[in-house]
């Protein structure tokens, strides 16, 4: 059974950081693309970033240059440095993987979906 389980959100204060795990079991996604989206009460749940098996990166335009996607494939582990966390950052942050290497912004393409890490950023 695969699970993905997110850990490190919580509660923090504009212009601060955080950092997100996302942890892979009952299968090994260190060739398949993962990313993370987040959804904010009554909205959309939508993309922050995607990261493919070698470490590249995309990134949604409101987190460019402020978050970092990153992976250890050896521990089957994906990783978000949130920094810079402003208010409009507050959302249920949710990893997800696919079957294919290739990397995608649409939350459709994603098989495999995590709980989520509610995070929790104050004026």
């Amino acid at each position: 059974q695969v699970q993905l389980v997110e850990s490190g959100g919580g509660l923090v204060q504009a212009g601060g950081s955080l950092r997100l795990s996302c942890a892979a079991s009952g299968r090994t996604f260190s060739n398949n693309a993962m990313a993370w989206f987040r959804q904010a009460p009554g909205k959309e749940r939508e993309f922050v970033a995607a990261i493919v098996w070698s470490g590249g990166s995309l990134y949604a335009d409101s987190v460019e240059g402020r978050f970092t996607s990153s992976r250890d494939n050896a521990k089957n582990t994906m990783y978000l440095q949130m920094n810079s966390l402003n208010p409009e950052d507050t959302a249920l942050y949710y990893c997800a993987a696919r079957s294919t290497v290739l990397p995608s912004s649409a939350r459709f393409d994603y098989e495999y979906w995590g709980q989520g890490t509610q995070v929790t950023v104050s004026s």
